[in-house]
């Protein structure tokens, strides 16, 4: 790569704080070294040290309230140009992209890939409502007509082991009161009884699969309309930061009641539990107990365990989440998409977004040209190939960003 291929691309100052729990960062930032970049990094636990190899690291072992002096003086003293961060709404991520913006620094925000399961986001100042993509049809189609069309095809597969091996390593480091005493977590729980729990619904999950396969299947053959309510992570800031909703309980109750109210009385509704849900709450019982609430009991059934989502959304007449990525698929398959929270896609002719008892009834699927000019311009503007933790998926995101990151190609097609 031609280190003066751009103007954006000369003598840039990348600092890197909290990334995805991989080399991704490490590697990215090795190779932005290669052309000519300088590169520091932020340590704000031990787990961050684990994954940080190469110079330009220092650790942040103070509190949280002295973290925006300490990130202000980083930052003008090494008069860094760009931050680049996974999780903009992290405690310590969010004053450090606040006086980063003041000061006119770029932000790269990265994450798993609106599009799954290959692709990992890379875009400016944060993801969801943070995201510059536009909301209005107009400027999709607009944009999309500058975009290649994009190849869905499945190139790469991750790797769940070395997730699962990567995290626990990470958290568990985290955990000791050495170098980082005042570190606190962006986790929403201890990991030690997430990580148990994740391990006995693993332990499960075969026998999990089958039975919702089996519970689809007898439905689908019913011929009544299905509907699907995808669950989200809890711990996930889409649903912390990016929703009205306190926890998925209440999301799930508040669309089971306009579900009772409006929906025909054959429908059916689909619950489906993430499938890595640590299940710290029992979500069967409570799915149950907040049906037969909601008088349908016998309509609203729960589905566990690691189904293949294509087949439950094919079967299904629409889609109803607070803001999964899972959306965006439905939306791609043609199914009709409400968002409860404030989620990408949340456009009109995308999705539905009038009053939530009509969608039942007369929510329409997605405007076809509108939907692939979406996927289209997503595919190109916010992401780049590969994933984070396994090769050589992993040296295709890492060369990929490497790319975005020294043109300056961010929200916007890639060079020719």
């Amino acid at each position: 790569m031609d280190s003066a291929a751009s103007p954006a691309s000369s003598g840039r100052r990348f600092l890197f704080l909290q990334g995805p729990i991989s080399p991704f960062f490490a590697e990215i930032a090795a190779g932005l070294r290669a052309l000519g970049h300088a590169t520091h990094r932020v340590n704000l636990c031990l787990g961050d040290r684990l994954f940080w190899h190469g110079p330009g690291a220092v650790d942040f072992q103070g509190r949280l309230a002295e973290w925006p002096d300490f990130i202000t003086g980083f930052l003008d003293r090494h008069r860094i140009t760009d931050l680049v961060l996974i999780g903009e709404q992290r405690p310590y991520h969010r004053p450090a992209i606040a006086l980063a913006k003041a000061r006119g620094i770029a932000v790269t925000v990265t994450d798993f890939g609106y599009l799954r399961p290959d692709w990992v986001a890379l875009e400016a100042d944060g993801m969801g409502p943070e995201s510059r993509f536009p909301r209005d049809p107009a400027g999709i189609v607009a944009l999309a007509a500058q975009c290649p069309a994009p190849d869905l095809a499945e190139h790469h597969r991750d790797s769940f082991a070395t997730q699962a091996r990567w995290d626990m390593l990470f958290h568990l480091a985290s955990l000791l009161p050495w170098p980082f005493r005042h570190y606190e977590s962006f986790l929403l729980h201890h990991p030690v009884p997430a990580y148990l729990g994740t391990g006995l619904q693993l332990l499960l999950r075969r026998r999990q699969t089958a039975a919702a396969r089996a519970l689809l299947d007898s439905l689908a053959a019913g011929g009544a309309p299905l509907f699907l309510f995808a669950m989200q992570m809890e711990t996930d800031y889409s649903i912390r930061a990016y929703s009205r909703f306190p926890d998925m309980d209440t999301a799930i109750a508040e669309t089971v009641a306009s579900f009772a109210r409006a929906a025909p009385p054959e429908a059916q509704l689909l619950v489906k539990v993430h499938p890595l849900d640590p299940g710290l709450k029992r979500w069967a019982r409570r799915v149950r107990r907040i049906a037969a609430a909601a008088g349908v009991a016998d309509r609203v059934h729960y589905l566990a365990g690691a189904l293949a989502m294509e087949p439950v959304i094919a079967a299904c007449r629409g889609v109803v989440t607070v803001n999964s990525t899972l959306g965006v698929r439905s939306i791609a398959m043609g199914r009709a998409t409400m968002p409860l929270g404030q989620a990408i896609y949340a456009v009109p002719g995308l999705a539905w977004l009038d009053p939530p008892d009509r969608f039942w009834t007369a929510a329409p699927p997605p405007e076809p040209a509108l939907a692939q000019a979406f996927i289209q311009a997503m595919a190109a503007c916010l992401h780049v190939r590969g994933c984070y933790y396994s090769r050589p998926g992993l040296d295709v995101a890492v060369a990929g960003a490497i790319r975005r990151l020294h043109l300056g190609a961010l929200n916007r097609p890639m060079p020719g």
